[in-house]
């Protein structure tokens, strides 16, 4: 009996890469993704070529972060959201960010199953990751993600975020309008939000507003308007507005989109969206630099052997972790220098 022989699958080179993601090919802006994504040596320098080649498209596209709690219905808000936008001719790319387990470093990658009308409309990309170790639930190559997204000629996107907590804030430093859901009727001590989540909204929209919830939503939507008087104004001069709708039932969501709308248009007229790109660039350029340092450091071959003897000494009380950390942090200086 012949084994039939398995022809490995040729893998599109750098150049191909490129040119499917200016042609906006999904296939092939998924796998530019997944190589900026890995940590693989060889699948840097490729990624480097094609954030390169992708920088300077010019691009109409919107950033626009969504958080809050696991079951307010960021993905059923979401599949609305981007279905009424696609309706409208406009190209949707989704960054669904998944949460991975801290001891497996596994995820669930379950976005694509949850939204199973957008992933199906040829003007829509939906892209899971898993959130690995990443500050604010954003998975480590969110950005360079936006950028190849934006070169594809995707107009809007959208940046799923894990779940509230004290990091969530790291996608605030990347999109222009960020929006956080509620619920109908439950306090802030109940959902897990942050004062400081609620500052950094650009608007608050009560999701689940339909059936016996609605009388919850408009309540809720009173509070959070009369609380949000009591925050002090933003820098660009924008007053956040709060909104219910049923993303279920496709109720109240052109009204976000109009007051995404009003808060883009005057972000161009008065200069602070500008000023925000700026400083989302920069942002950029700190988190890049953090990033290869920290994998420089671990990488290292000698730091690694000597962490090891490091650290049961560490855990056993025999050393101070600060002490452990500056004969390592030197010994990295020795072998870079």
């Amino acid at each position: 009996m012949t084994r039939s022989k398995i022809i490995p699958k040729k893998q599109p080179t750098v150049n191909e890469l490129i040119e499917g993601i200016l042609a906006g090919n999904q296939t092939l802006l998924a796998r530019a993704i997944t190589i900026i994504e890995s940590t693989n040596k060889e699948n840097r320098k490729k990624a480097t070529e094609i954030v390169n080649a992708c920088f300077d498209r010019p691009s109409q596209g919107i950033r626009i972060g969504i958080t809050g709690v696991p079951g307010v219905g960021k993905s059923t808000f979401i599949e609305a959201f981007g279905k009424m936008m696609t309706k409208a001719g406009k190209k949707v790319a989704v960054l669904a960010v998944d949460p991975s387990s801290t001891l497996s470093k596994g995820s669930i990658l379950g976005d694509k199953t949850r939204m199973t009308e957008l992933v199906k409309d040829a003007k829509a990309f939906i892209r899971p990751s898993p959130s690995a170790e990443s500050l604010g639930g954003v998975t480590r190559k969110t950005r360079e993600a936006i950028l190849l997204c934006e070169a594809a000629g995707y107009e809007i996107v959208l940046i799923e975020t894990v779940g509230v907590g004290q990091s969530e804030i790291a996608v605030h430093g990347m999109v222009d309008f960020f929006l956080l859901l509620k619920l109908p009727g439950a306090g802030d001590e109940l959902q897990g939000i942050k004062r400081g989540i609620v500052e950094m909204a650009d608007a608050i929209v009560i999701n689940k507003a339909d059936g016996d919830n609605e009388k919850a939503a408009r309540i809720a939507q009173m509070d959070f308007n009369k609380a949000l008087h009591l925050y002090p104004p933003k820098e660009n001069g924008w007053v956040p507005k709060v909104l219910s709708c049923s993303a279920l039932h496709n109720k109240g969501l052109e009204a976000v989109w109009h007051l995404v709308e009003d808060y883009l248009q005057q972000g161009k007229s008065s200069g602070s969206f500008d000023s925000k790109r700026k400083q989302q660039r920069e942002n950029w350029l700190f988190e890049t630099l953090e990033d290869h340092l920290k994998r420089d450091f671990f990488q290292n071959k000698v730091v690694k052997k000597e962490l090891k003897k490091l650290i049961p000494r560490v855990r056993e009380n025999e050393i101070p972790a600060f002490s452990a950390a500056e004969q390592l942090l030197q010994l990295h200086q020795q072998e870079s220098s």
